[in-house]
């Protein structure tokens, strides 16, 4: 695939910001955009065990998608003290996607701000990511195609992004949100998935206190080179055409799924992933 680096800025105006990258949808590395926040300080590993070890966390890994389970559905739970005494001591496949942790933990809150960069940011779902050395995000872009700043946490952490306009290459699985789960991002089969080798993306490694603007319907693929978790906060897409993307994933497009599930099972997955395939090389 053809990924350049990111770009990366020390730090940037709101005016700069909103020109050279939302506006031209463009995604780029912020690198001190939240040295003066208390999270940049206090957030690791060790202090979400102490201030949140009791609570029992929803948990994914990276299993292929199956007719059975739900839109979204967690594979397993565990107390975070565990989960975070795990992800020291050895890789493991568990993540922790989308969880709203300050809704169980308020006084995370006040640890955090609001950045004033030019996007109406959505105050009531901040959500943090966990991963385990090792452990990958499928290629996936989000249900609302929302724009997004992901602000990373202790170790490092691997990003490739794919703007909505490299859709055709990837083999989307119709009437989902993601591509193809059997392609492995960090060494194609270029036999089997020819369309990847015209691929035109971005790739760059986060390190702690770094934000990475993702605009709206971008696909990403995340790997954690070490343990960590990363807070994404979120703006509803500016684009009208993107807005009704939006509202056609959530309110048909994963309804209509969960319905073809339950009526055809497993052939209805394996019907999309052959679809994946025949759609893009027809493209």
């Amino acid at each position: 695939m053809r990924l350049k680096e990111i770009h990366r800025v020390k730090s940037i105006t709101k005016e700069d910001f909103v020109r050279d990258y939302v506006k031209k949808q463009k995604p780029v590395v912020i690198e001190h955009l939240i040295d003066d926040w208390e999270a940049y300080k206090k957030w690791n590993l060790s202090y979400i065990k102490k201030i949140a070890g009791d609570k029992i966390v929803p948990l994914y890994d990276d299993r292929p998608v199956k007719h059975d389970e739900g839109f979204n559905e967690a594979h397993a739970t565990m107390q975070m003290s565990e989960y975070i005494d795990l992800l020291k001591k050895e890789p493991t496949d568990y993540r922790i996607f989308l969880y709203n942790l300050m809704k169980e933990v308020p006084s995370l809150k006040t640890d955090f701000k609001f950045p004033k960069m030019g996007l109406r940011l959505l105050k009531q779902i901040p959500m943090l990511f966990f991963g385990g050395e090792g452990s990958k995000v499928f290629m996936h872009h989000d249900i609302d195609w929302a724009n997004i700043l992901h602000f990373h946490f202790e170790g490092k952490k691997q990003v490739i992004l794919f703007p909505p306009s490299e859709t055709k290459h990837l083999y989307k699985v119709p009437y989902s949100l993601i591509t193809r789960e059997d392609i492995d991002f960090d060494a194609p089969d270029y036999k089997k998935f020819p369309a990847l080798k015209k691929a035109e993306g971005f790739i760059c490694n986060l390190n702690h206190g770094e934000t990475l603007y993702m605009p709206e319907g971008y696909w990403h693929y995340m790997k954690y080179i070490t343990p960590g978790f990363s807070m994404s906060l979120r703006a509803l897409p500016r684009r009208f055409k993107h807005l009704r993307y939006a509202l056609y994933n959530v309110f048909y497009m994963r309804h209509y799924d969960n319905f073809m599930r339950r009526r055809k099972g497993q052939a209805w997955i394996d019907e999309k992933n052959e679809r994946a395939i025949v759609n893009t090389h027809k493209n």
